[in-house]
């Protein structure tokens, strides 16, 4: 038995993984949540794909290999032996991989072609917001509420730089649900990544570039959003939020931000009379007491 320790060793490990894989989606231990935005269920799909053909060769591997040690265990009376090895094997398993490899790249070629070929994003994709990384945090800039972009030069000439009504906020980024949402994500210092994991959204931001992402959420919630790019120390604090919500919640969350954005600090909401009657009622009351 000994002499079949390493052997039995090289096969224990393979089977305690697969059985590990087998039981993490039922312990929550694979995804944060299902795909949740119309293209994530395809990025599972490509995912799932690959890890079916990766779990097939390794499994073949380990069983080659403790097939091969557990032989070489038995075979006490054969001296080792050096060969150069197979021309016809070695074509085999360098052509195998390389077709492998080739089939992902054109199976994904579709996904890829809707992610990031701005000519294929839907044709309903609305303008959300423009953000902007910077050590450390996200800064969200939306357009004036009710404004409608009708061509790309006009997109092109609002991110040009801040226009008059436009909201702004930090990490946090309110889309309206069953939407197809447009953000354009750019960088203010050293490169960063806009990463959701619930939506199956990433992108990098890089200086000097305007990049255009977008996702279609399926389903109201509180997405995280994180920073995966390693952007200084402060890296793990770049924390913000992705907000689906119906669509007059959305309209009220702007409208709420535009009262406060251009709340001067002294004029109340419902406008100057509610001021003036209540410097008004002060002053009848002030008169009043002084009387008494």
């Amino acid at each position: 038995m000994g002499n079949k320790f390493w052997p039995i060793f090289f096969m224990f490990w393979p089977i305690v993984a697969i059985i590990f894989c087998v039981v993490a989606p039922e312990n929550n231990w694979w995804f944060p949540t299902p795909p949740l935005s119309k293209l994530g269920v395809q990025i599972d799909n490509l995912f799932y794909l690959i890890l079916v053909i990766v779990t097939v060769t390794f499994i073949g591997t380990h069983i080659a290999l403790g097939y091969v040690l557990w032989r070489g265990v038995d075979n006490k009376e054969k001296k080792a032996w050096f060969s150069h090895g197979s021309h016809n094997l070695e074509v085999i398993w360098s052509i195998a991989p390389a077709g492998i490899l080739l089939f992902i790249s054109l199976y994904q070629l579709d996904v890829w072609r809707q992610f990031r070929v701005t000519s294929s994003f839907p044709d309903d994709t609305t303008l959300v917001a423009e953000v902007t990384a910077r050590q450390f945090e996200w800064r969200i800039r939306y357009p004036k509420p009710d404004r409608e972009f009708k061509s790309q030069a006009e997109i092109k000439k609002w991110l040009a730089g801040p226009q008059e009504g436009d909201l702004y906020t930090v990490n946090d980024i309110h889309v309206p649900v069953h939407q197809n949402s447009l953000v354009y994500i750019r960088s203010m210092d050293v490169q960063h990544s806009f990463f959701v994991p619930a939506l199956r959204v990433k992108q990098d931001a890089v200086p000097g570039q305007v990049i255009p992402l977008w996702f279609g959420t399926t389903a109201e919630g509180d997405f995280d959003l994180t920073c995966t790019e390693l952007c200084g120390w402060g890296h793990y604090k770049m924390r913000g939020r992705v907000l689906a919500q119906t669509r007059s919640e959305y309209e009220a969350y702007l409208k709420t931000l535009e009262s406060e954005q251009n709340f001067d600090g002294v004029t109340p909401a419902s406008g100057s009379g509610a001021l003036v009657a209540s410097w008004g009622a002060t002053e009848s009351e002030s008169e009043s007491t002084e009387t008494e």
